[in-house]
């Protein structure tokens, strides 16, 4: 592991700071992140088994707008509360 200039990571911005393992902001983040992973693969699986999102004729570029939207939709739900999973598994990493 690289040495740390104490002096530099305290003028350093906090965003480039670096933090803990353990820290619950980085904690909550990972969990919101992999809830919006899954909220994804939902999405994915239920175009997969219709014609998708546009109907008919799902071409390359429909093919990239839609995972694009799915990714941002997922994003978007999972920052909302989503299914409630990251929630549960923060309480469950607090115990």
């Amino acid at each position: 592991m690289p040495a740390v200039d104490p002096v530099a990571a305290l003028n350093a911005p906090a965003a480039l700071q670096p933090r803990p393992k353990d820290d619950p902001a980085r904690v909550e983040d990972a969990a919101r992140q992999f809830e919006a992973l899954l909220i994804a693969q939902l999405l994915r699986a239920a175009r997969a088994d219709s014609e998708g999102w546009f109907g008919a004729g799902d071409g390359a570029t429909a093919s990239s707008v839609t995972a694009l939207a799915e990714q941002q939709l997922a994003g978007a739900l999972a920052a909302g509360g989503g299914l409630g999973l990251a929630a549960m598994a923060v309480s469950g990493l607090k115990k």
